[in-house]
């Protein structure tokens, strides 16, 4: 399937709209400069285009398999691999002495966008590889980053996340996975994980698991969690994958899309593994990876939103279907208003996750690069933002892509529903988009709003700025902001969690749509007069008024949610 990476949009946000400039003004980053940046852009642009795009329908149609206990990946993938390997882009953030590049994540988050947008199923691999190279980082002995972390980010071995069980999903902490100390400084590892994506190929030569599992004696809960590093070939003193390991691919799942990507049940049998990070400090080390996965995967739903409104796009543009009220129009169903509305909302809510998402990166690398707590803050609330909007536009935009191909989106050949079966799983993984919401309201608020409120300040002083060009604009972010902020004011002072978690929804999807007037804004500001200008207009005086119904939502609490009985839903 034809893709092009969208390389003017991040160059424009990161020099109008996202601050990038503060980034590559730190010296941990100053080596990001302007023409750095344009080059790793487009040099991704053009992989992600030429290379991973034409693996996009092969990996939907052929999928990754289970082979006398080797999974087989899609025709090419394995090529592909290789290809992101040997381009550097698996370790774009990791740091230079063990082999990366050193580079702000919110430059990795560009190039995860656009592989995201050229072929999901593959671009997932590398993203679970940069999670694990990251809490390998933080968290692992300085024996243990001397050894995986080069082969990581070189892409000789790839790495993958064990959270989940049958019977522990969300609650982690009901995990049965059992960890017993060998004493001599390893661990055996006995338990069963499922929905452990990229589980095993043959596109790399080790895949390395990092394992949640409970020493004896541990407490119940999350509390009791340790991590484990357990990789499928055990290294030998060379360092070179040794004997297998006691890990093994019980089946693969047979899933609604991402057929390209093998989402493997693992079976881990007195499994040699070392520990990373503190004895029941596996939570620590695992959100470590998590975070990365969280920002990661609101950008996966970005790219397919890219993905999904070019391909309308073309469609659009060259079907011709009834008549239509413009005159002067180009003959073909683009000039029907219900297209054109289709479409402006796609390409306007795109722009918009985006923005946000490189905010929230933006945030990461500053705290990352100064260490301040503001900071922190800020990449903290943002990052269930980004996860959860940025997904739910994936969706939303690959479900209006099928809907502008009329009939023919219902049509597998055309690739049109692809999109909306591949991205309709990134809602729910890391973390489903009602927990991000509920982390929103509950932990995020823990400050009593203070990072909220910082933010809403920053987007109120660009509303006031915009008002002497833009007033109707202008006053329509402003008055959105300030409802968001009574509602967070209320929200704050609420002390019962189920009432927060009642309206915790609606209200990260407000917050969202806040922020995306803010993005549109500033990107209107930049480019006066400009198609950036009248796409920000469509965006504040079309969408972000959303945010008062769903606000409205979220006061609500949840008293209504429980006013029918069980037996009473069930009638």
């Amino acid at each position: 399937m034809t893709y092009t990476a969208p390389v003017d949009d991040f160059t424009f946000l990161f020099d109008h709209v996202v601050g990038f400039d503060r980034v590559t003004e730190t010296e941990r980053f100053a080596e990001a400069t302007p023409d750095m940046t344009r080059a790793i852009l487009t040099e991704a642009g053009r992989l992600s285009e030429d290379v991973l795009a034409p693996l996009q329908r092969p990996g939907d149609l052929h999928p990754a398999h289970l082979e006398n206990g080797v999974v087989r990946t899609s025709p090419g993938y394995a090529d592909g691999w290789k290809a992101i390997a040997e381009g550097g882009w698996i370790g774009i953030s990791a740091d230079p002495g063990h082999g990366g590049m050193g580079l702000p994540i919110t430059l990795a988050s560009a190039v995860n966008d656009m592989m995201s947008g050229a072929c999901l199923s593959l671009q997932l691999a590398p993203l679970m590889s940069q999670g694990q190279i990251e809490a390998l980082e933080h968290h692992a002995s300085d024996a243990i980053r001397a050894l995986y972390l080069p082969k990581l980010i070189s892409g000789e071995w790839s790495g993958t996340m064990n959270l989940t069980e049958p019977q522990a999903g969300s609650d982690v902490g009901a995990l049965s996975t059992k960890a017993t100390d060998n004493g001599d400084g390893t661990y055996a590892v006995t338990g069963q994980k499922i929905y452990i994506s990229w589980g095993d190929h043959d596109a790399a030569e080790n895949v390395c698991h990092l394992v949640l599992a409970r020493l004896p004696g541990a407490p119940a809960g999350t509390r009791g969690i340790s991590l484990f590093l357990v990789p499928k070939f055990i290294p030998d003193d060379t360092g070179a994958p040794g004997k297998a390991n006691g890990v093994r691919v019980v089946s693969l799942e047979h899933k609604l899309g991402l057929h390209g990507s093998p989402t493997a049940v693992m079976e881990y049998d007195n499994a040699t593994g070392w520990m990373i990070g503190k004895e029941q400090g596996g939570m620590a080390a695992m959100f470590t990876m998590m975070n990365n996965a969280r920002l990661g995967v609101g950008v996966q739903g970005i790219g397919v939103a890219e993905a999904a409104f070019q391909h309308a796009l073309a469609y659009a543009t060259e079907r011709k279907q009834g008549r239509s009220t413009v005159s002067d129009g180009t003959g073909t169903i683009l000039d029907h208003a219900d297209v054109r509305r289709m479409l402006m909302s796609m390409k306007a809510d795109t722009f918009a996750a985006r923005g946000i998402a490189l905010s929230c990166a933006v945030a990461i690398d500053m705290a990352n690069a100064t260490g301040e707590d503001h900071w922190k803050a800020r990449a903290a609330l943002l990052t269930p933002v980004n996860k959860s909007f940025g997904t739910e536009t994936g969706i939303a935009v690959s479900d209006m892509g099928l809907q502008v191909h009329g009939g023919m989106g219902f049509i597998e050949e055309t690739g049109a529903a692809q999109f909306c079966r591949d991205v309709r799983v990134t809602a729910i993984y890391e973390g489903t988009n009602g927990i991000q919401a509920m982390d929103l309201v509950a932990r995020k608020m823990m400050d009593g709003g203070d990072a909220a409120f910082r933010l809403l300040d920053e987007i109120e002083a660009c509303a006031e700025e915009a008002r002497s060009s833009f007033p109707d604009l202008g006053d329509a972010v402003w008055q959105a902001s300030e409802t968001l902020r009574e509602t967070t004011e209320w929200l704050v002072s609420e002390e019962d969690m189920t009432t927060r978690f009642g309206g915790a929804v609606p209200y990260l999807r407000a917050f969202a749509r806040v922020l995306g007037g803010w993005v549109h804004l500033r990107a209107a500001l930049a480019g006066k007069d400009t198609a950036r200008e009248k796409l920000a207009r469509f965006y504040i005086l079309r969408l972000l008024p959303e945010h008062a119904a769903l606000l409205a939502q979220a006061r609500n609490g949840a008293g209504d949610l429980y006013t029918l009985s069980a037996d009473e839903l069930a009638a």
